[in-house]
């Protein structure tokens, strides 16, 4: 390779923005493309997975990239929108290279892959994958030489070759940043094998924040490779309206033997929203939202909204009830908007500040009646209680339009009726 030739690794391009001549963003990469070759031959590099509008994703081949540089890739302008399909010759550096146990060549050594470099050929139009980035074994000796090196792709032989257990440390740590919906939909377009490493690898509340954002048939997948212990802590780590519905989603064995591992005030919980019907008010509800007593303050109020974990749409509002303050028992007495609690002095108590006069929902309330309800009252939730004037949950704003939109919704095409430029890829 010249001197000064432009070389990348790999990692460094996940999330980084796509732009065309004129500066406007395109999207991002969410992964490199290649080919491997016989023979030791450095894998040529054929484009990018390029994340979109509405998180669909494309192929960029590298022959319409005119520059990689400065946290930014740079295209010709012009972009097929077709959806990307990975090819069975093709290779997906940073879902399938990344946590890679491979050979170097020379000692027969296990090496670790940690990253890949690829380089831009002297005819500037072709791309190839030349440097890995490895980590050796963790003898104390290997430890006193250091164990992280950058080797030529020639000195290590293997990726070919079929792996289980591949880990998935390194894949992670590169999406790290990543919002839970959008880590969801890089699990999504892995191959069956690598969503399981990746999803084993994810601690508890990660996994349960991703699997919300999943299409049920990838949750259901996921969910019957993990341990039957792991998978009902995971379950206990979701919103329990989104553990209701993947529950009621598995055969009934399979559901019996994970409420059983639940903790029980979990599991009851999980019975009960299972209970109504689905697409009901009851079945859409969470039963974890905000419940103050009458004699609480202000200031308690917003010490309990501030807790991150929180949805912004259950952060909006507190709901009072009298003793017991937890559902489905408490007497409900009313609601306070967030913006109220800005308002009043800390030292209010919030039985003082009660909005009393908005309606309920009784759980059996179809679908269609909860999103008027909503938008009637401009509202990011609402309550949900019965006929014994006791609170069940609260029924919140993102669960209505999962529910409204199509199943498929995170697949469906938003270009309908959009003069999109067509280019051919080469692939």
């Amino acid at each position: 390779m010249p001197t000064g030739a432009p070389r990348v690794f790999v990692s460094h391009l996940a999330g980084v923005a796509v732009f065309d001549p004129n500066g406007d963003q395109v999207g991002r990469v969410r992964d490199v493309v290649a080919m491997l070759r016989l023979a030791g031959r450095p894998p040529r590099v054929l484009g990018l997975v390029v994340e979109v509008i509405g998180r669909r994703r494309i192929f960029l081949p590298m022959t319409r990239v005119t520059g990689v540089e400065s946290g930014q890739v740079i295209t010709t302008g012009v972009l097929n929108m077709r959806r990307f399909e990975q090819r069975p010759t093709e290779t997906l550096v940073l879902g399938e290279l990344l946590d890679r146990t491979v050979r170097m060549v020379e000692t027969g050594d296990p090496v670790t892959v940690l990253d890949v470099a690829m380089s831009q050929l002297p005819s500037r139009r072709d791309w190839e994958i030349d440097k890995v980035f490895v980590r050796r074994g963790r003898t104390r000796a290997l430890r006193r030489r250091g164990e992280a090196l950058t080797v030529d792709w020639s000195a290590v032989t293997g990726f070919s070759l079929e792996e289980q257990g591949q880990g998935a440390e390194n894949l992670l740590a590169t999406f790290e940043q990543l919002r839970p919906a959008d880590l969801a939909n890089v699990l999504h377009h892995l191959s069956a094998k690598r969503r399981g490493e990746v999803a084993a690898a994810l601690d508890d509340e990660r996994l349960a924040d991703v699997l919300e954002e999943l299409p049920d048939d990838d949750q259901v997948e996921i969910l019957g490779k993990l341990k039957e212990e792991r998978a009902a802590d995971v379950l206990e780590a979701m919103d329990p309206d989104d553990a209701a519905d993947l529950l009621s989603e598995l055969p009934e064995p399979d559901k019996e033997r994970l409420l059983d591992l639940m903790r029980p005030r979990d599991a009851a919980d999980m019975r009960r929203l299972m209970s109504y019907e689905e697409g009901s008010a009851g079945g859409l509800m969470t039963t974890e939202p905000i419940v103050l007593r009458p004699d609480a303050t202000v200031a308690d109020a917003l010490a309990r909204v501030r807790d991150q974990d929180l949805t912004p749409a259950l952060a909006a509002q507190v709901y009072v009830c009298r003793p017991p303050d937890q559902t489905p028992t408490g007497r409900y007495l009313g609601i306070i908007h967030f913006q109220r609690l800005l308002r009043d002095p800390p030292f209010t108590l919030v039985g003082a500040a009660v909005d009393s006069d908005l309606p309920t929902l009784p759980p059996d309330t179809p679908l269609p009646v909860v999103a008027g309800h909503l938008a009637t009252y401009n509202l990011l939730a609402a309550p949900v209680v019965d006929e014994t004037g006791s609170l069940l949950g609260a029924v919140t704003v993102d669960d209505v339009l999962d529910h409204l939109l199509p199943p498929d919704w995170r697949e469906r095409e938003l270009y309908a009726g959009m003069a999109l430029p067509e280019a051919a890829d080469g692939r």
